[in-house]
């Protein structure tokens, strides 16, 4: 037998060309599995901060829904908005028990939406010591967090045809003359004005999203 005719093996240049295009062809595979990971972790995190903001736009409109009519709470304010707060009076419904009033408040604190209701109660007195305990945060009831990386809430109400923002001046108005109309949708017309919202728009951003998540609620009306 000849040398021509012997099996000759991989030289040590193949074997380093070889061993190379399997390194690249791993570095490109785990970086295209590393991409899917990321991708899938963020859709994760955003999809579980869409479903939180839901829950807490259903316990809003929950609040909303049940919100004091003027004639319970008589001249008392019963709607505050302000920069990442919102703050009402509710009516509260027991089975075989008569309607009370509660005041509900929605921050933002440390990053985390954070709701807390006072005590129930039918006495207007007590119900002018619980506001003043919740508008000056002086309020010791535990607080409930609704969504973590919140980084801004704002609120705007529906007056006379037209979003309004801004503080509200119980003073002034129990419900909100202290605000400042941002746009108008309908042109003006010759209807009576009135000094009561009857809708209120909440914008929540998250950490997450790249744009806020938007929800309008009627006051007053399930």
């Amino acid at each position: 037998m000849t040398n021509s005719s012997r099996a000759r093996g991989f030289t040590l240049v193949e074997l380093l060309v070889a061993i190379s295009i399997l390194a690249i062809v791993a570095v490109l595979g785990w970086r295209g599995l590393d991409g899917i990971v990321r991708a899938r972790v963020a859709l994760t995190q955003q999809m579980e901060t869409t479903r939180g903001m839901q829950l807490a736009f259903a316990q809003m409109q929950s609040d909303c829904e049940h919100i004091a009519q003027r004639d319970v709470v008589d001249q008392r304010p019963y709607l505050l908005v302000g920069a990442d707060r919102l703050t009402l009076v509710r009516e509260v419904f027991m089975e075989n028990q008569p309607s009370r009033l509660q005041v509900v408040a929605y921050r933002i604190v440390n990053g985390t939406l954070m709701r807390r209701e006072s005590q129930p109660t039918r006495d207007l007195v007590q119900l002018d010591a619980l506001w003043q305990a919740v508008t000056s945060d002086a309020d010791t009831n535990p607080a409930v967090a609704l969504q973590t990386g919140v980084t801004g809430m704002q609120v705007a109400t529906w007056l006379n045809n037209s979003w309004r923002q801004g503080g509200v001046d119980p003073g002034a108005n129990a419900a909100g003359t202290g605000q400042q109309p941002v746009q108008s949708q309908q042109p003006d017309l010759p209807a009576q004005v009135s000094n009561e919202p009857t809708g209120l728009q909440v914008a929540l951003q998250a950490q997450n999203l790249q744009q806020p998540m938007v929800k309008s609620f009627l006051l007053g009306e399930p």
